[in-house]
């Protein structure tokens, strides 16, 4: 089963990006460039689900959205 989690990046190349997954407590990662985050915060969902599905509890519903404002 193949379940999609929204990934938060925030951050610049100046400085560095953080990646967190609102539906996923404490899945996070930091890195640069910004692919690296992505990268290394989607590495980390697996184990995040693993654990909940390994003992019979529910895995959470993908529930955060996004959207842009204009100003």
């Amino acid at each position: 089963m193949s379940d999609r989690f929204r990934i938060v990046i925030e951050g610049d190349e100046a400085t560095n990006f953080s990646a967190y997954s609102p539906d996923l407590p404490g899945v996070a990662a930091t890195g640069l460039p910004e692919r690296n985050a992505k990268h290394k915060c989607g590495k980390r969902s697996p184990p995040a689900l693993r654990g909940p599905r390994d003992h019979g509890e529910g895995v959470p519903t993908p529930a955060s959205t996004g959207a842009y404002v204009e100003s």
